[in-house]
């Protein structure tokens, strides 16, 4: 059996894009599932309902060949169900949940000791660990997640953060479309501090950091992490190892944008899995700036591709059908 390469801890729910559209997300499984589908050996850290929704998890899991050996089951909280609502052109708002029993939902549950009996004697080969910042909305999740923080640090796991603000999982009366209040930035900004790559969209490094340039970014925080800002159908930016760069978003027909930004942060590990030297590489030369392009134009084609299909998990493409989406396209 392969060892683990990438960690990813967090949320997996359903997404319900309508009375009969139902889907399996949330962005460290989607995470998780596309690096499966690309050939990373990856495990999944988080808390499931014992219910329906928890099973067709433990299922495709194991379809795609994801580890569990983190995978909690709660027999009092629910799964939880995301609303979703999506517009003309694929993009999606968040408008609330369902499922809640009045006792909250699974993944906000997770819990800390049952976790490190699970990480702490099997996964000490991997060399990332993904987060996002929605286990930082409820007191249980964030003390596994700063529980795993020191872990991965202890251990030597470089930390990706894909910032992922959703407002309603920490204020469900919160606007959709609202950025992160002071009390929430302060609590996400630890997070990022440890971080040696943070992927982020536009209005989030805004709101985060009052600029959306990545090399902003990067020199704000004192590790100086290597940086990477989307921004739609907008030219995508990067700071990587002190040097700039952009990329055009590729052409697709697109169904639905859900779990796009997951695809795209999978396929950028996927890749440093099998390049680390490109991590924070200090004096880059004309072969690794050409690399790190590379890179990106491969994790951009992994969002490009799921967003022609519906769902976040299902359209999630291979390594080979990536290469033939690039072929032909001018770097």
């Amino acid at each position: 059996m392969a060892l683990i390469q990438v960690l990813c801890f967090g949320e997996a729910l359903v997404d319900r894009l309508g009375p009969q559209a139902d889907y399996l997300g949330g962005a460290p499984a989607n995470g998780a599932c596309a690096l499966a589908r690309l050939g990373t050996p990856v495990a999944w850290l988080g808390r499931l309902g014992n219910d329906a929704i928890g099973k067709r998890f433990a299922e495709l899991f194991a379809a795609r060949g994801v580890n569990t050996a983190g995978l909690q089951l709660d027999r009092e909280r629910p799964s939880r169900v995301v609303l979703v609502q999506r517009d003309a052109t694929g993009e999606r708002a968040f408008a609330g949940f369902a499922g809640d029993r009045g006792l909250g939902f699974a993944d906000q549950a997770v819990d800390r000791r049952a976790l490190a009996a699970a990480v702490e004697p099997a996964f000490g080969s991997a060399q990332w660990l993904l987060v996002g910042t929605l286990a930082l909305a409820s007191p249980a999740s964030s003390e596994a997640l700063t529980w795993l923080l020191q872990w991965a640090k202890t251990a030597g796991v470089a930390l990706a953060v894909d910032v992922n603000w959703r407002p309603t999982f920490w204020d469900s009366a919160s606007p959709p479309e609202s950025g992160p209040p002071p009390a929430a930035i302060a609590r996400i900004r630890p997070l990022l501090e440890q971080a040696a790559l943070i992927k982020c969209a536009a209005e989030e490094a805004r709101w985060l950091f009052g600029s959306q340039d990545p090399a902003v970014i990067s020199a704000a925080l004192s590790q100086r992490p290597d940086v990477v800002v989307s921004d739609g159908a907008n030219p995508l930016r990067w700071c990587w190892g002190g040097q700039a760069g952009s990329l055009e978003a590729f052409a697709a027909a697109v169904l639905d944008t859900t779990g796009a930004g997951d695809a795209f942060t999978a396929g950028l590990l996927h890749r440093l899995c099998g390049q680390p030297e490109l991590l924070q590489s200090e004096l880059m030369g004309a072969g690794s700036v050409a690399d790190v392009r590379e890179t990106m134009r491969f994790a951009s084609a992994c969002g490009a591709l799921v967003c022609e299909g519906e769902g976040a998990i299902d359209p999630q493409p291979t390594e080979a059908a990536v290469g033939a989406f690039l072929n032909g396209r001018p770097g």
